[in-house]
């Protein structure tokens, strides 16, 4: 058996460089196996989406290639990687080679340069990189064609800078999971038409583009586009014979997460309508699929269960002395697709599948509460069919509940029963 180095003064290091990734990739990406590798994917697609977000360019292009390597191109301005007075180095250093450095620090008040961001943290791109085998950077802006080349997290080469000539702008990244990183980097193909068909969901009429190379050398593509969003989404999941029509909300809050924190802007986009053959909840927050939620989950369980029970409540639909309804009776009829955006977002972590913000759940809550009530006014014989539906599921749920217990109970007594015979 090695015998343990002693722990003293000098057992103690930092890791520097690629090392800081690529020796705890978990860290950042969240795993370090399949979903980790996946993760990556979506950091360089988040700063592409951020620019067409922004207007410039309304097209993404994604592909997978038979060599295991991936590319994403977009049409947007192009990565600044030019010398930076401010901070005397050139960008690409900081953006590729850096972490936590990005352009999006300073979005609080939308006054930045991307009002609503998915990329956040100044990691994603700098982090992936340090995770490839290899990296290939293409940017075309300002009248040139930038290049640059990593491998295993350095850059080889450095930036080489020639005129070009053509009007297009935008950035191409192409670059190869490295397997010394990731347990598997063999990311199926349902992950990337589940994610891009997300993101189109939530970027409205942005094309999402998928290539796929083939054994002959040719690619097969399928592209994703919902020109009205979230409502073109819930209108395709309820289909024909929902129980009442789509319906879209929106609004615009401005808010703090505490009296002493600074002010921001909130987006509100929320779709829903009610079903008695299909349930979905979906929340996504600045084109993020908020995985488990978070503020905009806690918020639509309160002001659905809120206005619902206050409705039955109110029009004497309860029997005496019966339960008030809970949220699983509604979720289980209920399509709801929430697309918000901020200013400001407290994610749980980087990988960015919930969000902590006080104030988006309060001002969600209380947007929700008032438009129902409103709805409930104005469309009666939509609100009868809402409450016909949640109380037939509490009750179906509750007399389930009460076989379950009584079949428990005679189950229980029969082993009683048969422990005491002698």
């Amino acid at each position: 058996m090695a015998k343990k180095a002693t722990y003293g003064n000098e057992s103690i290091k930092s890791l520097r460089g690629a090392d800081r990734v690529r020796k705890r990739p978990a860290v950042i990406f969240g795993s370090d196996g399949l979903e980790g590798c996946e993760h990556s994917i979506f950091e360089i697609m988040s700063n592409s989406i951020d620019e067409a977000r922004e207007g410039r360019g309304n097209r993404i292009v994604v592909t997978r290639y038979l060599d295991g390597s991936y590319e994403v191109q977009d049409f947007g301005s192009g990565i600044p990687v030019d010398y930076n007075k401010n901070e005397q180095r050139e960008n690409w250093e900081l953006l590729f080679c850096e972490m936590y450095a990005g352009s999006k620090y300073d979005n609080a008040g939308g006054a930045g340069s991307y009002e609503f961001s998915l990329g956040l943290n100044g990691l994603g791109l700098c982090a992936t990189q340090y995770a490839s085998e290899y990296m290939d950077a293409e940017i075309h802006r300002d009248g040139y064609c930038y290049t640059l080349h990593f491998e295993k997290g350095e850059n080889i080469g450095g930036l080489h800078k020639e005129p070009y000539h053509k009007r297009d702008t935008g950035s191409r990244i192409r670059w190869k999971p490295d397997i010394q990183v990731f347990t598997d980097i063999n990311i199926p193909r349902d992950w990337f038409v589940s994610t891009m068909k997300r993101q189109a969901i939530v970027n409205d009429g942005v094309h999402f583009v998928l290539k796929e190379e083939t054994a002959g050398g040719k690619f097969n593509t399928t592209e994703f586009c919902y020109q009205n969003g979230i409502q073109d989404y819930v209108a395709e999941l309820a289909g024909e014979g929902a129980l009442t029509a789509p319906v879209f909300w929106q609004a615009e809050k401005r808010g703090r997460d505490r009296a002493d924190k600074p002010e921001y802007k909130v987006k509100l986009n929320i779709a829903w309508c009610f079903s008695n053959r299909v349930h979905l909840i979906e929340h996504y927050h600045n084109s993020s699929f908020l995985e488990y939620g978070g503020s905009p989950d806690k918020a639509t369980r309160l002001a659905f269960v809120y206005a619902i029970d206050k409705y039955l409540r109110d029009h004497g639909k309860y029997t005496k002395d019966e339960s008030k309804i809970t949220y699983p009776d509604v979720q289980d009829c209920l399509i709801l697709v929430s697309n918000n955006f901020s200013t400001q977002t407290s994610y749980e972590n980087q990988t960015k599948k919930s969000i902590t913000n006080k104030f988006i759940q309060d001002a969600m809550n209380d947007f929700l509460r008032e438009q129902l009530q409103v709805y409930f006014i104005e469309n009666p014989d939509a609100a009868e069919k809402i409450a016909s539906q949640v109380l037939i599921n509490k009750r179906s749920r509750e007399t389930a509940e009460k076989t379950r217990i009584n079949q428990k109970k005679k189950l229980t007594e029969k082993i009683d029963i048969a422990n005491r015979v002698q």
